[in-house]
């Protein structure tokens, strides 16, 4: 986790400050941080691209859409050079969000850990149950952030 929040220190969102670790058998295969694709702007140079989000509860967000998030940025790098992340462990600062929960169950991930809890992870905490992927949580909060 700490090697998770030395590469977060990369982030180019300040909102979300986040990175990933992907492991197997004690062996670090990928990193990924919160930032921007390659050729776009940054969060920190151009500002924030943000679009308002209502869930099926009726719970009001706001997401940065401009930034790629550390989980998926770490299965991204691993699929550009050709790593396979089955029956990996992916460490990380809080629940995955939906999508990246979609992407880590698909790509054979099967334990996650998270520092804390992510605001809107219900979805992702019911899909890992399905999909069997191991969720750990060390701290049951919620991570709170700028312009949650």
């Amino acid at each position: 986790m700490e090697l998770a929040d030395q590469v977060a220190k990369r982030a180019t969102c300040d909102r979300g400050k986040a990175g990933a670790v992907i492991v197997k058998d004690r062996h670090i295969l990928t990193t990924g941080y919160v930032g921007s694709a390659p050729g776009d702007d940054h969060c920190d140079d151009v500002g924030h691209l943000m679009q308002n989000v209502i869930d099926e509860t009726g719970y009001k967000s706001k997401h940065c859409v401009r930034t790629i998030h550390a989980e998926e940025n770490a299965i991204l790098q691993a699929a550009k050079v050709g790593i396979s992340l089955e029956g990996a462990t992916l460490y990380c600062k809080m629940t995955p969000c939906y999508r990246c929960a979609r992407m880590i169950c698909r790509v054979g991930i099967n334990k996650v850990v998270a520092r804390k809890r992510y605001h809107a992870d219900q979805l992702s905490r019911n899909l890992f149950k399905k999909a069997k992927v191991k969720l750990e949580v060390w701290d049951n909060r919620i991570e709170k952030y700028k312009n949650q």
